[in-house]
């Protein structure tokens, strides 16, 4: 399982593997029943204090996301798959909402706002591929 932390984002880190686990059960690439990485593959992985990666996954067995198992690790409780996306949805949502006050205090016409938003997302989305104009 792949993690990507993005340095440009001021939250602490352990937050951050929390949501990067919480998206990786929100897209079933962690499924319920199956192990989470353990703590010390996770930290070597990402290069960070093992006591990070444990304190990110207190906080997802604090919200019934991860369940123990005798001798084993922890696992993705029954029901999480559900939970992660309405909570990858509202972390969406929220960024977003940032985004759109900052934008609004720009004063541009919401015209302007929206081609730049349709342009950034088909930028995302690779480009004038995306919209079938080709390369």
């Amino acid at each position: 399982m792949l993690i990507d932390l993005n340095e440009s984002d001021g939250r602490p880190i352990y937050g951050r593997i929390a949501d990067r686990i919480k998206f990786a059960i929100a897209g079933e690439v962690l499924r319920p029943g199956e192990l989470a990485p353990s703590v010390r593959e996770l930290s070597k992985q990402l290069v960070v204090n093992p006591n990070t990666v444990a304190r990110a996954y207190r906080d997802l067995q604090g919200e019934g996301l991860l369940e123990p198992v005798r001798g084993t690790g922890l696992q993705v409780a029954v029901g999480a798959t559900e939970r992660c996306r309405l909570a990858r949805k509202d972390h969406v949502r929220a960024r977003l909402r940032a985004a759109f006050d900052e934008v609004r205090e720009t004063g541009l016409p919401a015209g302007e706002i929206e081609a730049i938003l349709h342009e950034e997302w088909s930028r995302g989305q690779g480009g004038d591929q995306a919209n079938g104009k080709g390369a």
